[in-house]
């Protein structure tokens, strides 16, 4: 069946989809990073708590995919790969440019989010409730990252620039693929 205007199904199969993706690439960001970075420092420890938040977060979505019949986006063995090498060389980089990455995933996901919310209203509970208190989660990792000196990362402004125009990419890919 065909999606018509007024019908809410598969703009919600496109948000289920783009959400399970995004928790999948924040995991294997996550999982480069502490590859890099072990559990040498305070930011590391950070990330590992950030990492088991997004982990909870992506299993939400796999049962979402699974119990909806939501098709998942074909790119994940991309994302798979991408995710992991963000991580690996922004720790490279160093505990800042780690943070720098964070902050500016999760500047783009509070926005994608917060759009996401105001398109479901009170159509979907299940959902909006999952995202709402998603949200909040990566607010706070936003916050942490900045904290513990996302700003202070080598060419900070360029570094927060690429990635999010990188995540907004990788949301408006993973709606349709």
């Amino acid at each position: 069946m065909r999606w018509k205007p007024g019908d809410r199904r598969e703009p919600v199969d496109s948000m289920v989809r783009v959400d399970q993706a995004g928790e999948f690439g924040a995991v294997r960001i996550y999982a480069g990073q502490l590859a890099i970075m072990g559990d040498r420092t305070p930011a590391a420890r950070s990330i590992a708590g950030m990492a088991n938040q997004e982990e909870r977060h992506r299993a939400f979505f796999d049962a979402m995919i699974a119990k909806r019949g939501v098709r998942p986006t074909v790119l994940q063995p991309f994302w798979y790969h991408a995710g992991f090498a963000l991580g690996a060389v922004t720790a490279t980089i160093g505990p800042e440019a780690a943070m720098a990455c964070t902050a500016a995933v999760e500047t783009e996901i509070d926005a994608h989010y917060q759009a996401q919310l105001d398109a479901l209203g009170d159509s979907d509970p299940e959902l909006s409730e999952a995202v709402a208190r998603f949200r909040e989660e990566e607010l706070e990792h936003r916050d942490t990252a900045l904290e513990q000196g996302a700003e202070n990362a080598p060419a900070y402004p360029v570094l927060a620039g690429l990635i999010r125009l990188g995540c907004k990419a990788a949301i408006a890919i993973s709606k349709h693929i």
